[in-house]
């Protein structure tokens, strides 16, 4: 009792705190333990080793704000040990701008507490409780890591000296209106384990010279990716083995194919073969308490081209903000003044003073997308200090949106005044006028996934459709997962197996009654213009875009074009993100599609020569895809044909033990048979025209392997054919098992046919030497007539004939989908000497993976919603819209000025040639189809004449 009295709680909230505390006790007793089903997506961001340290870290984040909220979800999310949430305060019309777990019957109640249940339910491995008393030393000392909202100069100063002194990481984030504020304080001795986060790089060698230095030249199918000062290490090579057991060397690079190592003159001569591989380096960061970084201004971190001098300061406008003590007032020049008595300490070569008064103007205000992006950023860097991964920021960051201030100034300060409504906090920084704009708005959100959710997050709490005539519709045709529950954080487990845009559009609804929304569940393309066509799109003021490939953006992009309407677009790749803002007349549009091919493997590769992990695991998609999707859909297009299966080479299984021999011999075919009927035609001392050996470079010699069901060290073996006779059981409908002793008694009585290699195959070495065959011709067109021939005469067949294709599904751990992957990628890459890859990589790269965390995704959001309040301003100038690049694994930033339409000159007549420029944005009025469509067909035409 006397500890509840001490901290000023109330006793049903800590009887709460305690339930919810008792209830994740259970999934806590295992540290090292991960949930791969729910840490999915967020695992190919930080890898397990960060995310077992992450998962025993306590953080306490002070300020259950906007901020605050938005930086404890992103955490709790992220999967720490446990988070305490501290708020003294009661929840007020204003926080209601941006505190999406705040409901108007919060009013009068502390905000903590009002947050614990929604906070607690964002991940069940996560303990959450809160705090409603004074920050004190006690309490702060019982955590690894400190966040500090909403927080007074003083209070800043004095904890994080404390932090400082007791090792605790320390971080201030705030937001005034437009202007953010981040600050990091991990210590004086913070080691860094991974500074990048990315893939260690890696390249097959093709030559090392002997000399000082030692040239090593790389093969050329790829850049080697390294950078000058890269330690790397040596591995399989032949003939110079010296660097196969040397320490890791460092490396001065010569060119995109080539780099120096140190004295090889000692060295055997190099004869072939050999891989390169980076060797990450840790490194040790000094930080300084905040107190003494206030002083120094290079610590700050510049975000915004051209801003250096406002984000100056801006420093010192949030120091001179923190001398307010009515913060209900706005007094530009008395905050102007202050500024420049902390100018006359600080020198600055030049104060931005507009950016002074815009700051002291809308400081009241409180902005979700403002607290989405700096919670995004802040939230990272907890991320950070807890997994020891990625390269923290040092140690001062500003960020200001100050361009989305209405350009008309006419405005009384009347309208900027609060009116007692949940949107008090937007009000104060755009008046009321734009308030009841953003209210009419009708609005297209294209996607409800990761992304998605936070757009509509934030749409709800700026009130975006949320008056008279206002709409937001959205469309998503995915059914919600377990791996979403990560960062879709709309989505709770009990909403698993139900339409995505529905549940988003019920969470939206409770953050915002008044919102109106409705959900659809198309996909967005050419078969639903019937629902998406002129009328829909003529009647929206906009379009999000919240979607996951390239191909559905360029078609959403298109149908923006023309129609004329303006298209917000974001993407997050992991730690990395992109924003778009399209405004008809004044920005470039998305475009088409950008060519991919050069990322594609050769056929010949994957098909003979595969030398990384990557084109082993593309070689087993691409064998799951024929063996058990496309040959059943093919058998069923002819069911009509009895002996279509006997006259193409296939006999149906009568049974289970069929399927398990089916299986067996598959794995002679592929990585005994086939192996040998390669090295047959090039044998391992087979050399080229040239007299090079055929076999060097990224052309690994392969071997093949020996069946054996009873070896540990092979257990590939038997899950490969576990997998592969559950795989062809099911789709002749016929039921397996997984007992390995059953299956090794099959495997017994299995008949493995004789194999020699002949003489007479061919096997192309390039894809280009596979092209001029085709062109040729060969028997395949004669057997495929014939084919046709036989096919064209049907006898019905029975329904038990019928096939069962199976569509791959990375995410069920069940389906031996991922067992098949797995297993016949190792064994592919076990023939060519590969290293092996884990399920967990396995699945990312077969499954074609997008990595995500959710701090990217909210920051994302945020940056996309600040460019929403640009086009419903109306802004003209396209110097007051951005386009961003940010990566915050390493405080990476670009924004930029969004480049103008792409111009087109046309030749309208033969009689005057004189070409004229027109844009597709200007395109309007009763011409603009007709004018487009000409220019589309002119692309064709010139395509057509350049391929003739």
């Amino acid at each position: 009792l006397s500890n509840l009295q001490m901290h000023q709680g109330s006793y049903f909230d800590w009887l709460a705190t305690a339930l919810i505390d008792s209830c994740s006790s259970y999934n806590m007793e295992n540290i090292g333990e991960i949930d791969e089903g729910f840490y999915s997506r967020q695992l190919y961001v930080l890898g397990h080793e960060a995310m077992q340290r992450m998962g025993t870290a306590s953080v306490l984040i002070a300020g259950m704000r906007g901020l605050g909220v938005e930086i404890a979800k992103n955490v709790i999310l992220s999967g720490v040990k446990s988070v305490t949430v501290q708020d003294e305060g009661r929840t007020e019309w204003t926080d209601l701008s941006s505190q999406f777990f705040l409901r108007e019957s919060h009013l009068g109640q502390n905000r903590a507490t009002c947050s614990l249940q929604q906070l607690s339910a964002l991940n069940p491995h996560v303990r959450v409780s809160a705090h409603t008393g004074p920050l004190d030393e006690d309490l702060l000392l019982q955590f690894e890591v400190v966040v500090l909202t909403d927080s007074s100069l003083g209070d800043q100063k004095r904890f994080g000296e404390l932090c400082h002194s007791h090792g605790i990481k320390f971080i201030v984030a705030d937001t005034k209106g437009l202007c953010g504020q981040l600050f990091c304080d991990f210590g004086e001795a913070f080691e860094v384990l991974d500074q990048n986060g990315e893939m260690p790089a890696s390249a097959m060698i093709q030559n090392i010279s002997k000399g000082n230095p030692g040239v090593v030249v790389c093969t050329d199918d790829q850049k080697h990716g390294f950078s000058d000062g890269t330690k790397v290490s040596f591995s399989e090579i032949q003939g110079m083995t010296e660097l196969n057991s040397i320490d890791p060397v460092e490396i001065t690079v010569r060119g995109l194919h080539s780099f120096s190592i140190g004295d090889t003159s000692a060295f055997s001569k190099y004869e072939r073969g050999g891989v390169v591989t980076e060797v990450k380096q840790p490194c040790m960061l000094n930080f300084k308490p905040l107190s003494e970084a206030l002083l120094n201004h290079e610590l700050l971190k510049m975000n915004d081209f051209g801003k250096i001098i406002r984000h100056k300061t801006l420093h010192l406008a949030f120091q001179a903000l923190h001398s307010f003590v009515k913060k209900e007032q706005r007094l530009p020049e008395a905050l102007l003044a202050t500024v420049r008595e902390l100018n006359a300490v600080a020198q600055l070569e030049q104060l931005d003073e507009d950016a002074v008064r815009n700051l002291s103007f809308t400081a009241q205000g409180d902005l979700a997308p403002m607290n989405a992006f700096i919670g995004g950023l802040a939230a990272q860097e907890v991320i950070k200090a807890c997994s020891r991964k990625f390269m923290p920021l040092q140690q001062w960051l500003y960020f200001d949106a100050l361009e989305c201030l209405p350009q008309d100034d006419q405005l009384g300060e009347s309208s900027f005044s609060a009116k007692g409504t949940r949107y008090d906090g937007q009000i104060a920084v755009f008046g009321s006028a734009f308030q009841e704009k953003l209210e009419r708005q009708k609005y297209f959100l294209v996607g409800a996934g990761a992304i998605g959710c936070e757009l509509l997050k934030n749409f709800a709490l700026i009130g975006l459709g949320a008056g008279e005539g206002g709409q937001i519709t959205v469309t998503d045709m995915d059914f919600i997962e377990r791996s979403n529950l990560n960062r879709q954080f709309l989505f709770r487990s009990q909403d698993i197996g139900k339409p995505k845009s529905e549940i988003a559009a019920k969470a939206v609804r409770e953050m915002n009654p008044q919102v109106n929304i409705t959900a659809h569940q198309n996909r967005l393309d050419a078969d639903s213009e019937g629902v998406y066509g002129y009328d829909f799109f003529t009647g929206l003021d906009g379009v999000a875009a919240a979607l996951d490939n390239v191909e559905a953006r360029v078609y959403l992009d298109g149908r923006c074009i023309q129609h004329q309407k303006p298209m917000l677009e974001g993407g997050t790749l992991g730690s990395k993100c992109h924003t778009l803002v399209v405004v008809p007349h004044l920005t470039e549009s998305y475009g088409p599609a950008k060519s991919s091919s050069n990322n594609a493997i050769p056929l010949c590769t994957l098909k003979n020569f595969p030398h990384r992990i990557e084109h082993t695991l593309q070689w087993a998609r691409d064998q799951f895809e024929g063996l058990f999707k496309q040959t059943p859909e093919n058998v069923n297009l002819f069911l009509r044909d009895a002996g279509f299966a006997m006259r193409t080479g296939g006999q149906r299984p009568a049974n289970w033990e069929d399927c398990v021999s089916w299986a067996r011999c598959k794995w002679e075919t592929l990585y005994n048979n086939e192996i040998r009927q390669l090295l047959h035609c090039f044998p391992a001392d087979q050399v080229t025209s040239t007299g090079l050996p055929f076999w060097s470079g990224s052309k690994r010699c392969p071997h093949p392997l020996t069946f054996d069901p009873n070896n540990v060290s092979s257990t590939t073996h038997m899950e490969y054919v576990v997998a592969a006779a559950n795989l062809y059981g099911q789709i002749y409908g016929i039921k397996g098992t997984t007992d390995v002793a059953s299956i090794r008694k099959i495997l017994e009585k299995v008949h493995i046919p004789s194999f020699t290699p002949k003489s007479s195959v061919k096997i192309h070495v390039t894809d280009e030497e596979m092209q001029e065959d085709k062109k040729r011709g060969s028997d395949d067109a004669a057997r495929l007539e014939e084919l046709k021939g036989k096919l064209a005469s049907p006898s019905l067949k029975s329904s038990a004939m019928q096939m069962y294709p199976m569509d791959f599904e990375k995410d069920d751990d069940t389906n031996f989908h991922m067992d098949y992957i797995v297993a016949a990628s190792n064994l592919r890459a076990e023939n060519y000497d590969i290293p092996a890859a884990d399920r967990h990589q396995s699945k990312r790269i077969a499954g074609r993976i997008i990595p995500a965390i959710a701090t990217t995704t909210a920051a994302v959001a945020g940056l996309m919603c600040l460019e929403l309040y640009k086009v419903v301003l109306g802004h003209k100038n396209i110097s007051s819209y951005r386009t961003a690049y940010i990566n915050l694994a390493v405080q990476y930033f670009v924004l930029s000025q969004p480049s103008r339409p792409q111009q087109f000159q046309v030749s309208y007549s033969s009689i005057h040639p004189q070409p004229f420029s027109v844009r597709l944005s200007d395109c309007v009025g009763d011409f603009r189809d007709e004018i487009y469509e000409a220019v589309s067909h002119l692309q064709d035409l010139s395509k057509a004449l350049y391929t003739a």
